[in-house]
């Protein structure tokens, strides 16, 4: 069977920005063909196994020729390989997809184009200017601001473009944007039209500078105003103040290092997106699997035994029931058993599952649950949770007089990190703010640099603890914590966030 070439677009930068069909032709491909990424986040949809080859280009600077990346295209698909040319932005809006098109169509190869959404129109809208807007234009261009040198004409009509479009939107224009402005003043255009360089658009580095047709050159070389960077011309711009909504959130340029287990952060970096962050994803734990299922599955044979099911976390709660019903039962074994959860994202998970709690504490860690549970004394109570736990709840409870029996429902290891490119954030001080939610997230942190150059990376760096004990071991290690909620949940640990850079 032949192999086809998807030309795939995924947008100018934020990932949400992706279709669902650029995403699927990525998970299919055996071959992913990128150049400059706004975003590398994309390349996470590849399969295992598949080939990821760097063509790189970028503002002029070529790792291959475009020929040879057409060839690289032919040759893949004619191995009989699944192929995605994956794109910044529309592969046809100046993606040069349609001169990819026309190799494979030359050399019998099979081609589908998906497009992707365009900086043209999603910068701008991110800057808050509707490129049309009823007030003001209903007419729209987009216009490459860097022509092919190896053209002998031009084929840009300025003296159409100047005066005969309502908005420019100018694609690459930072290197000739003093001519192109000259150009359209020489041609009509009103040197009072505002203008907008709006720079890595829809990503939170995402800067705007606001000039006139007439001064924004200079503006950009007073601030040193640098591509990418699209500009946008017409009286849209105007709009900006009045619409501009996401270089206006709370969070919006800080990069917020989140250091829970990869299946646990996506929550927290939704909420901390969504009020602007940058998230950096650096999990320092790792769930995984007991090394022995003896405890566990000892204890789900006598569970008539217990009178109460202590659960401490959503992991103690997944890896419990998953080895319920591993072992041919489900919860209607639970039955006549008193069930209590610590944390309200515990208590959930115990909920979905169709079983209603018995006691859920204000206070969400161990100590405030001892009261709950009443006189203890003669009751045999059961504990799934972490292979490394604190021991005070176990450890007052048998004080107390209960049977406890602390079974090992999963455990944390430290993952393998991209701890250098952590390192190289941290050294461009690009890093705000790292945030702990529970103490092994500290210590696995600080495990994953060499001995005393954690500490002495976040030497300037906000950290968000989730609660006092954490906050603690934090401090054990020289580390003071700046910012901590007053609940001890991850919805109140970005709101935290959120709160201090609000004031």
């Amino acid at each position: 069977m032949g192999g086809i070439v998807y030309l795939v677009g995924v947008g100018p930068g934020d990932p949400g920005l992706i279709t669902l069909k650029a995403i699927e032709k990525i998970k299919a491909a055996d071959v992913l063909v990128y150049d400059y990424l706004a975003n590398k986040k994309f390349l996470e949809y590849a399969k295992d196994g598949a080939e990821v080859i760097y063509v790189g280009k970028s503002g002029g600077c070529h790792t291959l020729p475009q020929d040879e990346i057409n060839d690289v295209l032919v040759q893949k698909a004619k191995d009989g390989k699944v192929v995605a040319r994956v794109k910044g932005g529309d592969p046809f809006i100046f993606g040069r997809g349609g001169e990819e098109a026309e190799a494979l169509v030359n050399a019998g190869i099979p081609f589908e184009v998906i497009p992707g959404v365009t900086a043209g129109i999603a910068a701008p809208a991110y800057a808050g200017i509707p490129i049309t807007h009823r007030d003001f234009t209903t007419t729209a261009t987009f216009i490459t601001g860097h022509e092919n040198p190896t053209k002998a004409d031009s084929n840009l009509y300025w003296d159409r473009i100047a005066t005969g479009v309502g908005t420019i939107v100018f694609f690459m224009g930072m290197a000739n944007l003093e001519q192109n402005m000259k150009k359209l003043m020489d041609n009509g255009r009103d040197p009072k039209t505002p203008v907008a360089l709006i720079r890595w658009g829809t990503t939170p580095e995402q800067e705007t500078l606001i000039g006139t047709v007439e001064d924004i050159a200079k503006k950009a070389e007073v601030t040193d105003f640098k591509p990418p960077a699209v500009a946008v011309v017409g009286g849209v711009v105007s709009l900006r103040e009045k619409l501009r909504w996401f270089d206006t959130r709370p969070l919006f340029g800080k990069r917020v290092v989140v250091t829970r287990a990869r299946e646990q952060s996506s929550d927290f970096a939704d909420i901390l997106e969504r009020e602007g962050a940058c998230v950096v994803e650096f999990p320092t734990i790792q769930i995984v699997p007991p090394e022995s299922w003896n405890a566990i599955d000892s204890a789900i044979e006598r569970l008539d035994n217990y009178d109460w099911a202590v659960f401490t976390s959503v992991n103690g709660v997944k890896y419990f029931i998953e080895r319920l019903k591993a072992k041919g039962r489900d919860v209607r074994d639970l039955k006549g058993i008193k069930l209590c959860a610590i944390g309200p994202k515990t208590a959930s998970e115990i909920e979905e599952l169709g079983l209603r709690l018995d006691f859920v504490p204000k206070e969400y860690r161990a100590e405030g649950i001892i009261e709950g549970l009443g006189d203890v004394k003669g009751k045999r109570i059961l504990i799934p949770r972490a292979e490394v736990a604190r021991e005070i709840l176990p450890e007052e409870l048998t004080r107390m007089g209960a049977t406890v029996d602390v079974v090992t429902a999963y455990k944390t290891v430290r993952p393998e990190g991209k701890t250098q490119e952590i390192r190289d954030l941290f050294g461009q001080g690009k890093i705000d703010v790292v945030t702990f939610a529970s103490s092994s997230t500290v210590t696995n942190f600080l495990q994953m640099f060499e001995d005393g150059e954690g500490v002495k990376l976040l030497k300037g760096v906000k950290v968000a603890s989730i609660g006092p004990i954490t906050a603690e071991t934090a401090k054990n290690h020289g580390i003071e914590t700046a910012i901590m909620p007053k609940d001890y949940t991850i919805p109140a640990l970005a709101e935290a966030i959120v709160n201090f850079y609000k004031t």
